[in-house]
């Protein structure tokens, strides 16, 4: 296969304003133009008022078009593609699995193969908690579902590039303020 016309995910960045209606927004722009978004993951940012969504989306080349017209909403600090860069990402995965006691050893030597954290216990399930890359957790999901998986919960991709480079520019003239405090939320 050449690849033309492949659809392959991409890893974009953007730092927003913490306000009602900005999740939307974004969401709607790629809505618009016929792409689904795979994973998405919003937290606060090192600046007060400010939060970095991270999300991957199915696109082909036309993601740095809708990466252009997302940079133009008023609420858009700044946005970035990273797709192509040196990036070091995570998801976090909660997993309850059926187990008693014939099978919970079983499930908990799985997790320590992970590197994963056994978080509850109860005499017919287990949760797992497991941080890693898309294909870690993927190989981890994959050998419990064995064990009957009752309930998966995973928060989607989050992404930082490598090394002194950040991802969105520091302001260090005279920094824009904004609405919200640290741990204070707006909604």
């Amino acid at each position: 296969m050449n690849g033309f016309g492949k659809i392959r995910p991409h890893t974009i960045i953007a730092l927003v304003e913490d306000r009602p209606g900005v999740l939307n927004r974004i969401a709607s722009k790629w809505r618009q133009r016929g792409f689904n978004i795979e994973s998405l993951a919003v937290g606060h940012s090192e600046k007060p008022g400010l939060s970095r969504m991270t999300f991957v989306v199915d696109a082909d080349t036309n993601a740095e078009q809708v990466v252009k017209q997302l940079d133009k909403l008023v609420d858009v600090v700044h946005i970035r593609d990273v797709s192509h860069e040196d990036i070091v990402s995570r998801e976090l995965a909660m997993v309850k699995v059926k187990a008693d006691r014939q099978t919970r050893s079983h499930v908990i030597d799985i997790a320590e193969v992970f590197r994963a954290e056994v978080v509850d216990v109860e005499p017919d399930s287990i949760i797992i908690e497991a941080t890693g890359d898309q294909q870690h957790i993927d190989s981890l999901v994959n050998l419990l579902q064995d064990y009957e998986i009752i309930e998966l919960v995973r928060t989607g991709r989050v992404a930082m590039l490598r090394g002194p480079e950040v991802s969105h520019p520091h302001e260090t003239e005279e920094e824009e303020q904004y609405e919200r405090a640290p741990g204070v939320h707006t909604w």
